[in-house]
Order: C-alpha cells, then structure tokens, then sequence
C-alpha cells in the first residue's frame, strides 16, 4: 500500500512541476498585433511562445498565425515606389495626394505592415478596374478592352435558352474532356530524401451535370483516390525529394460535362419544408465566411423587401452584388478573415469571394445554398473558378454563377442565364468547401477554403504556393 502511495505521489509531484511549466500564453495580444500588421512584434510573441511547453492546439495556431503573416507579405509585396513607377505610363506624375485618395476609396489596396505602405501586388492592375476615370485614361492610351470570354456566353448561352425552349435536353448532350495535371515542387524546396505528399485536386461524379470520369495514368504506382463521397475530392500520391531536382506529380483523366438551365415559373416552386435536415444545413450560418452579421442582416432585408418568391429573392441579390461589387483579382483566401465582409468593405473581390457574400445573403433569406467549384474551360480561358447551386423546392439544386454577371443581351433568359443556369464548360471537383482531405492532411493548407491548385506537405510543414507551380491541360474531346 505504501509502495502505492508513494508512486502516486511522485506521479502527482511530475504533474504539478510539468503544468508549473507550462507557461499561460495570451493568444489575444498574438492576435492583437497580427490583425494591426505589427509582424516583428507579433514575431517576438512566436519566438516567446515556442520556448513554452505548448499544447498541441497553441502550437497549430501558431503555426496558422506565423503562416497567414508570410503569405501576407507575399500577397503585399510591392512598397510605394514599385506602385508610382508601375503606374507612371498612364500617370507620370502621380502625386502622394492621389495614391492617398485611392487608398482612401479602397481602389488601390494597400496594407500597412511594421509601419510601412505595402501594396497589393496586383493592385495597378485592379486600379483600372476599380476607379472609371483611371480605367477611361487607359483606355484613350492602350484603346478599350473587349473581353472575348462575354462575346462568347452570349452567343452560346442564347444556343442553349433556344434548346431548351425548343424542348431539347441539354443534359444529353454533354461536353467531353480530356485533362493533364500536373503540379512541379522546385528542387530543393525540401532536403533531399523526404518524402513530400501531394493532394491533387481530381473529378467528382456531380450527377446530374458531371459523369464518366475515368482515371486514366498516374506517375506512381501507389496512390489513393478519394471516394466520389468526398466533396473536395483528391488524388493523393507521394514522391520522394530528389536533390537539385524538381518533384513532380501528374495525373491524366477524362470526364464528361454537360450545360444545365431552369426556366423557372413561379407556380413550380413549393413551400420549403423548413423543419427538414438539408434545409436546416444549408441555410445555416458556417463560420468564419457564411455569417450572419448585422450588415448581413441588414442589406438582405433590404435588398429582398417585401419579396415573397424564392426565385425572385435570388435575383434580387444576384442583381445587387453584380450591380454594386466589382470584379478584382484577389488576396489569398487564407488570409482574409471573413471573405463576404472584405467584399462589402471593398465592394470588390473575385468568383469565389462573391459567390460566399452570395451564399450569406441567400441563406440568410432563407434560400438553401451550397458551394460548387473547380475549373472554368471555355475556350482560351482556362481557369480557377468557383460558383454555387440554390435549391428550390419541387425544382431542385440550380447552378448559379455570381460572377459571370448579368449578360450584355436584350433576351431576358440569356440576360440572366447564370441566376438559373450554367454553361458545359466546367471541371468540377467540390461540391462543398473547407473540407478533410482524404487521408487527412496534417498542417495548414496553403487554400483552406477552396481546392483547385493541390497541396503539398512534407514533416516539417505545409508547402506554400511559392515553393510549387501547377499546369493544366486540356483537351477537348468532342
């Protein structure tokens, strides 16, 4: 019995010294100095925090931290002189007044970082999209931009509204597809002799617009391919690091997708059955980019006051955010705290950003709604995108793409062909975000949120965008 006590005690004694030392870390002041852009500061804390006995959960969220700082400054690469000499052929003489004042109205992105303006580094490019008179200043010295991508949906949007008016389905006439992926880690990116795991982003089975999908090779003998179960679905393989030699993954598939449009008539539309499960989980809040924020709240009772039918709510906020946000090129989703409250903010952001303001404002006015993404593939322009489905009850799931937008067309169903429909020229692999790898990745994902590019990971962290460069090829088979 005494020999009991005293090995209990001793086990007692190491419990107390251990947790003695293992030092209170406020999460809240790292939080604090990251979110006003004070990195070094924010850095120290890191360094501080490591000598602690951290918790497994302490050290993942540092790990997110320190990871959302590099990216940061990979996305904000750019300081004020890079920014004037950039602009300088179509304002020479551009003052600080006139930098300020963009800034000022969101137009050129800019972040202060230890003190420093540094610029996002795509934001002369998103200035002429974001501010008229900049853009009409270009456009008397390069001549106006015609973007070939629309002339191209309003010509082949208005032959699929024809057939289906004609009564043919589009359905059963799919699109055929050949792709080639391929994703190359630059040498040395790990020590040689580790093993690197690679997650590639491959085909779902999405009935009833994509099937047939078919693996065809992949450079390794050994690999998993996730369940057509999985929404964010994956190839994963593993290649040993080679030394002063890039590692390289690729994969060949073929996979069929077919155009799909509702000309909805209201008396087709039932009552939702609220109290049922699908209703409940995909008019919920998921945070932190589906939230039900006051501004949220307010603007979808605004913009959907005193509308009663569904399809008519769906318009009505696919027509205010094609209206009143613009189209840029964007921040790295990882590193945006909620994606629908930077797009209200900025009032711009890309597919994917303002299909998640969609999603908010739909679910929110009691629409369910759920995320689908992968790649665009019309001709010439090969693509990430992102795009989301509605349901209405006794129609079903319908696709709707936000940023597409409203077509330049006088017909009304090819005008607003993307608030019930969606083109065959679409590779997709998610039909959710946010989603677990199968198998399970390990450190923070280079894209939490979305999964188009891949991701790589070895044992001493994740592989970010920086260290790995992806190609698609595609080939259309019909």
């Amino acid at each position: 019995m005494n020999r009991i006590f005293r090995f209990s005690f001793v086990i007692l004694l190491v419990f107390i010294f251990l947790n003695c030392n293992r030092k209170e870390i406020d999460f809240n002041d790292l939080q604090k100095q990251f979110l006003s852009g004070n990195f070094k500061d924010a850095t120290l804390l890191i360094h501080k925090f490591k000598t602690s006995d951290l918790t497994e959960s302490q050290s993942a969220e540092i790990e997110i931290v320190e990871a959302k700082m590099e990216r940061i400054l990979i996305d904000f690469s750019k300081n004020e002189n890079q920014i004037k000499k950039e602009l300088s052929k179509w304002f020479p003489n551009v003052t600080e007044d006139q930098l300020r004042a963009w800034e000022e109205d969101k137009k050129l992105e800019m972040k202060l970082i230890d003190g420093e303006r540094r610029y996002f580094k795509n934001a002369v490019a998103n200035l002429f999209r974001l501010d008229s008179l900049a853009r009409n200043i270009k456009e008397n010295l390069d001549g106006e931009f015609v973007d070939s991508l629309d002339i191209f949906c309003v010509s082949h949007n208005s032959e699929l509204v024809t057939a289906v008016n004609s009564g043919i389905n589009i359905l059963e006439k799919p699109q055929k597809y050949k792709i080639d992926f391929t994703i190359t880690l630059e040498p040395d990116a790990v020590p040689s002799g580790e093993i690197v795991k690679c997650w590639m982003p491959f085909p779902r089975e999405s009935f009833p617009r994509q099937k047939n999908v078919k693996l065809i090779s992949v450079n390794s003998d050994n690999y998993i391919l996730a369940n057509n179960e999985a929404m964010q679905r994956t190839l994963y393989f593993e290649k040993m690091a080679e030394q002063g030699k890039p590692t390289i993954f690729t994969y060949t598939a073929e996979f069929e997708t077919a155009a799909q449009y509702f000309n909805i008539h209201p008396d087709e539309i039932k009552p939702y059955d609220t109290n049922s499960e699908n209703y409940k989980l995909y008019t919920a809040e998921r945070k932190p980019h589906i939230v039900f924020s006051d501004e949220i709240k307010q603007l979808t009772e605004k913009v959907t006051s005193g509308i009663q039918s569904p399809t008519e709510k769906v318009k009505a906020i696919y027509y205010w955010i094609d209206e009143n946000t613009t189209w840029a090129s964007a921040l790295e989703y990882s590193t945006v705290e909620c994606i629908p409250e930077y797009v209200l903010k900025n009032r711009h952001g890309d597919c994917g950003m303002k299909t998640l303001l969609f999603m908010s404002m739909a679910r929110f006015a009691g629409i369910p709604c759920k995320w689908q993404s992968g790649w665009m593939l019309h001709p010439g322009e090969l693509n990430l995108h992102d795009w989301c489905e509605v349901y209405y009850e006794g129609i079903g799931w319908v696709p709707v793409d936000q940023s597409f937008g409203i077509q330049d067309s006088e017909n009304e169903q090819v005008k607003d062909f993307y608030i019930s429909g969606i083109d065959e020229f679409r590779l997709i692999v998610n039909d959710d975000f946010g989603c677990d790898f199968e198998p399970k990745k390990q450190h923070f994902r280079s894209e939490p949120i979305d999964f188009q590019r891949g991701e790589l990971e070895w044992k001493g962290g994740n592989i970010y965008f920086n260290h790995w460069d992806y190609h698609v090829d595609i080939s259309y088979l019909n």
